[in-house]
């Protein structure tokens, strides 16, 4: 996994680095892989470096300094430079090395019109409007900017208009939408989390020698596919089927018996050797998977098991909450989910009884879930914070799911998965998730710890939305039962990944 950092800690390493290396060797970096990734994307599209018309939209921020430079090098390949001054103090520097190489300056004061004409006509359109030390949305003339070159900006270290650490975007209309964002040093917090994130597009990171934060915590780790296929074991010579884990499963109903199918389905592929099923839907769900082993009782008298799934189309009567219960009582992981989720926000007895287990207890809930638990998204601190909150609330381990799933436990930094694509916005889906999550946890040879398990469930996240790419690959339309039969194909893919 790869960590991401608040300002605080880069600009620490940042003053560390610059203590070490000439005045302007840093920036220098930055500029040289800015202006490489710009070329690469400018072929990406067709076009060469000294045919582009190339736009930079420069604030007083180093970020402005570092576009400037970064476009002086296009300019100096033969590319058309215009720089869009939006302060009276950009830095000189890089304007000095613009005008050198034959770029044009424009001021947004004086002559709005011209700026907004090029910006919409440009090629790309370079964001050096507000660096990491920025917050709050952006002034109307840079928003204004900004929107005219929509579709063809790449952001210089983060899209100007979001919280670096946090995320959080003030206002969605005067924000930069990129399509890439080139940063700089590390991965800032506020790229790997939700709403920045989906406006930050695809995230370059150029090293530019920050040493010194190998000695500091990240505020969040974000997962990769090699660390994900990781936390699914491969069976050794001396397995059998109960030294591989077995996984019980409380899911589906006759209300909801697709559920059952498909979160039984995807816990037979987590690196378990059995699946023990002892939900409400025992007819439809057995003879679709005949390798999985029926329960007659609940979970409390089910048999052996390393891991309790529990919820997913499970209903909320008396009987499903009996079963929640029983599988509470029980010492190993737990992952609640869906009607799980929902008896505990809805009964105290049960809630009391997740904070006290002993044995750790993970929540997979949608954002409507999360509220139902108790948790608060639009408070400060963002995503992450309120992930944690609700996480040392309820003693448990959080899986906050979307476009960046967010993973956290009560105490160290919490852990992003991002690979799913928007398809897996359909019916069944988290159904799938949980069965790959709780079978993971059951692979997990002794008594995971919570930091083990938040690694293992984002892990399983990872996987999840691997397997919905892989299932939604040249634009097919799909549903949960594709992503469920992907599965085995992102597990495969995973464990030949080249490591981060």
């Amino acid at each position: 996994m790869r960590g991401a950092y608040l300002v605080a800690d880069v600009r620490s390493a940042e003053a560390e680095a610059m203590a070490r290396v000439p005045d302007g060797a840093l920036m220098a970096r930055a500029a040289f892989g800015l202006a490489v990734t710009c070329g690469k994307w400018l072929a990406g599209r067709g076009l060469r470096v000294r045919d582009a018309d190339v736009v930079v939209l420069a604030g007083s921020g180093n970020n402005g300094g570092d576009a400037l430079f970064a476009a002086a090098q296009l300019a100096g390949r033969g590319a058309a430079v215009t720089v869009v001054a939006l302060s009276p103090a950009v830095h000189g520097g890089g304007v000095a090395a613009v005008r050198a190489a034959g770029g044009r300056m424009l001021t947004a004061a004086d002559d709005l019109d011209a700026a907004l004409a090029a910006t919409s006509a440009a090629d790309l359109v370079l964001d050096g409007i507000v660096g990491i030390g920025g917050s709050g949305p952006l002034r109307p003339t840079a928003a204004a900017l900004a929107e005219a070159g929509r579709g063809r900006i790449i952001a210089v270290d983060l899209p100007s208009g979001i919280d670096p650490d946090t995320g959080a975007v003030a206002d969605p209309d005067a924000c930069v939408h990129a399509e890439v964002t080139v940063t700089f040093g590390a991965l800032k917090a506020g790229l790997c989390v939700a709403p920045g994130r989906e406006y930050a597009g695809l995230v370059h990171l150029i090293d530019i020698g920050l040493a010194a934060l190998g000695e500091v915590p990240p505020a969040l780790w974000v997962m990769n596919l090699a660390t994900a296929g990781a936390h699914v074991p491969r069976p050794g010579p001396a397995d059998d089927k109960y030294t591989r884990g077995v996984v019980g499963v409380v899911a589906g109903s006759t209300a909801y018996p697709g559920a059952g199918i498909l979160c039984t389905g995807a816990a037979r592929f987590g690196g378990v050797g059995m699946v023990r099923y002892a939900g409400g839907a025992p007819d439809v769900v057995v003879p679709r998977w005949p390798d999985v082993v029926p329960s007659h009782t609940g979970p409390a008298f089910a048999g052996r098991v390393q891991a309790w799934v529990v919820g997913p189309g499970a209903g909320t009567d008396a009987a499903a909450k009996e079963r929640l219960a029983e599988a509470i009582s029980v010492p190993v992981p737990l992952l609640i989910d869906a009607d799980g989720i929902t008896l505990v926000a809805d009964n105290a007895d049960l809630r009391a009884a997740v904070v006290a287990r002993t044995a750790p207890t993970l929540f997979t809930p949608h954002a409507g879930e999360f509220a139902r638990l108790g948790g608060e998204l639009d408070t400060a601190g963002g995503r992450v914070a309120a992930v944690a909150r609700l996480a040392a609330e309820l003693d448990s381990v959080i899986l906050l799911k979307g476009a960046a799933t967010v993973v956290a436990s009560a105490q160290g930094p919490a852990v992003v998965s991002a690979s799913g694509p928007p398809d897996l916005a359909t019916a069944g889906s988290g159904d799938v998730l949980s069965g790959l999550a709780g079978s993971m946890l059951a692979a997990h040879r002794g008594m995971p710890s919570a930091d083990a398990v938040r690694d293992i469930a984002a892990a399983a996240a990872y996987l999840h939305g691997t397997a919905g790419r892989l299932a939604a690959v040249d634009g097919r339309p799909i549903v949960s039962d594709d992503v469920l039969a992907a599965v085995p194909e992102a597990i495969a893919v995973s464990r030949t990944a080249t490591p981060l």
